[in-house]
């Protein structure tokens, strides 16, 4: 049973215009994104709120892709986009792109020309810049602001007749430049661009602003209820000025949230496509970007993400989050769901020395503590096996409970061993233990009750399958890099450890990828979904079973 939606500022909005009937009852949303780049978790803030409302509502939402700059967009990125979605469990209404709005948009512009509200300007983008002012102080009227009407159109249309070189003229609102607010000082509607479109090819060479673009786009497509980020909210004004100009469908509402920002990473594609094109990291799918594809690859769940968005809500209060929120939600989604095995990182060879030579049995071990329906599985056990190498110390600590010399632990599922010997290279380096097992422990307890403190796991160094290993951790060790100039310097050099002689039960080789597991005591991992396959099995660490970062920040501050 799903949970009931949390309410918040969107929803109270929605719910009073339904009380009032307006939209006739309808609430349509829409996801715009463009497509430049792989989609992050910031988006799927948005693709949760936005389809996520549609649902709630019995109402329509739709994927259209903001396809106005050419020179950044290919079909690649669409279609990334298109597979996060659906992977995170939504269905667009109506599959959209703002390109196939190039011929309205353009006669709307016309439109705008003959009513005296766009003209074309000859400035060059510095000259415009600096009539534009600041803050503080009003622009200045363009000198080509008051062309004749027959001039501009002349003018536009030989601009779509491609008639003149990039950047030579642009066609802008005709508003207020002295208006306290920069973005209605007579804003670009379109300019010049000989770039050839993935989609409509070299038909165009004048391109459409996003904020022209935008509005009109949801007003011929029924929208009513125009969800976006709070850096649009002053854009707002441009938004509902260019729908009165226009004879449009509808006029749809803008509603501005907070964005989601997340420590320990970066959101903004112009930092994450730096990380790629620079090969920082691997590719837009890189287990330690926040991209979905990149979350996915890593282990994350589409529950775990949705689960996430509805934890930090939908407010218009900016902040930052902590990335052990984010982890959470995957740790708790995992500890329902994930069967339990066992994997030796690091291994270190164990004999034991009064097992039967060459002999071999079966111990039963349990796929999920918690959940005894998700059954059982058969381990085999030998005279030989390996167990991590942090979980033996030559001369232990006060509060190592693990193994040493002459101590007694519990190997799980199977039985009390004790250390008796350690052999060494000529380095001095520990290449093997000796141990001898009690055989009236066989499960893990023994028949007299004596006690152990220490458990650990192990495979059997004849049955297990050799397997890499990548552990994957915070991309960046500050918890703010987009705020330092530098930011590259703080890449986390630990946030992609690969390990190569690791030991995993037989099993897990026929995993198919995607599939995911707890490896015991170690944390929660799945197969690459891109590397994985029985003949080289690659598993990736997803989170760890505890929030390590936020124990490593107690320490720094105390």
């Amino acid at each position: 049973m799903e949970k009931p939606a949390i309410s918040n500022f969107i929803r109270n909005l929605i719910d009073a215009d339904l009380a009032q009937n307006k939209n006739q009852g309808r609430v349509a949303t829409r996801f715009p994104p463009e497509p430049n780049g792989y989609l992050h978790i910031g988006h799927g803030k948005s693709i949760c709120l936005n389809f996520g409302i549609a649902k709630d509502y019995q109402g329509s939402c739709n994927l259209r892709f903001d396809d106005t700059n050419p020179e950044r967009e290919n079909l690649e990125y669409v279609q990334s986009i298109k597979d996060d979605i659906a992977w995170l469990g939504y269905q667009w209404s109506e599959l959209r792109f703002a390109s196939d709005y190039f011929e309205q948009l353009y006669e709307y512009a016309i439109e705008l020309i003959t009513q005296g509200k766009a003209y074309v300007d000859s400035l060059s983008s510095d000259e415009i810049r600096s009539y534009r002012g600041t803050l503080t102080k009003s622009g200045k009227d363009s000198p080509f602001r008051n062309r004749s009407e027959e001039e501009n159109l002349k003018l536009f249309k030989a601009m779509r007749a491609g008639e003149f070189e990039d950047g030579q003229h642009v066609l802008r609102a005709k508003i207020d430049m002295a208006s306290p607010n920069i973005n209605m000082r007579d804003p670009i509607l379109y300019r010049i661009r000989h770039v050839s479109h993935y989609r409509t090819g070299n038909q165009w060479c004048i391109y459409p602003m996003y904020d022209y673009t935008h509005c009109i786009s949801d007003a011929i497509e029924g929208i009513t209820h125009s969800l976006c980020t709070l850096e649009f909210e002053d854009n707002r004004a441009l938004y509902d000025w260019v729908l009165d100009q226009l004879d449009v469908p509808s006029h749809p509402q803008q509603i501005e949230f907070a964005r989601l920002n997340l420590e320990h990473t970066v959101m903004s594609k112009r930092i994450l496509n730096r990380l790629v094109d620079e090969d920082h990291v691997s590719g837009w799918d890189d287990p330690r970007l926040p991209t979905i594809s990149g979350l996915r690859r890593r282990g994350y769940t589409p529950e775990s993400i949705r689960d996430f968005c509805e934890r930090i809500g939908v407010t218009k209060k900016q902040g930052t989050i902590a990335m052990g929120v984010l982890e959470n939600s995957i740790r708790e989604d995992l500890d329902q769901q994930a069967p339990r095995r066992m994997a030796v990182l690091d291994p270190l060879r164990v004999v034991i020395e009064n097992y039967p030579k060459g002999q071999t049995e079966t111990v039963t071990a349990s796929n999920h503590p918690k959940f005894p329906q998700m059954g059982q599985r058969p381990l085999t056990f030998s005279g030989v096996i390996f167990i991590e190498r942090d979980d033996f110390m030559e001369s232990p600590a006060k509060k190592f409970f693990r193994l040493a010399p002459g101590r007694e632990v519990r190997l799980r599922y199977a039985y009390y061993i004790t250390c008796t010997d350690i052999i060494k290279d000529d380095r001095g380096e520990i290449i093997e233990i000796r141990c001898t097992y009690d055989p009236a422990t066989k499960g893990g307890a023994s028949a007299d009750g004596r006690k152990v403190k220490g458990t650990i796991h192990w495979v059997s160094a004849d049955h297990a399958a050799n397997a890499e290993i990548r552990l994957y951790d915070r991309l960046f060790r500050v918890p703010n890099p987009a705020a330092k100039a530098d930011f590259l310097e703080h890449v986390n050099p630990g946030s992609r450890v690969v390990l190569t002689r690791c030991k995993v039960e037989q099993g897990l080789v026929d995993a198919p990828p995607e599939s995911r597991f707890q490896f015991e005591r170690q944390g929660y991992f799945c197969t690459d979904r891109q590397d994985h396959s029985r003949s080289r099995p690659v598993f990736n660490r997803t989170v760890t079973l505890r929030d390590t970062w936020a124990k490593i920040g107690k320490t720094a501050g105390a």
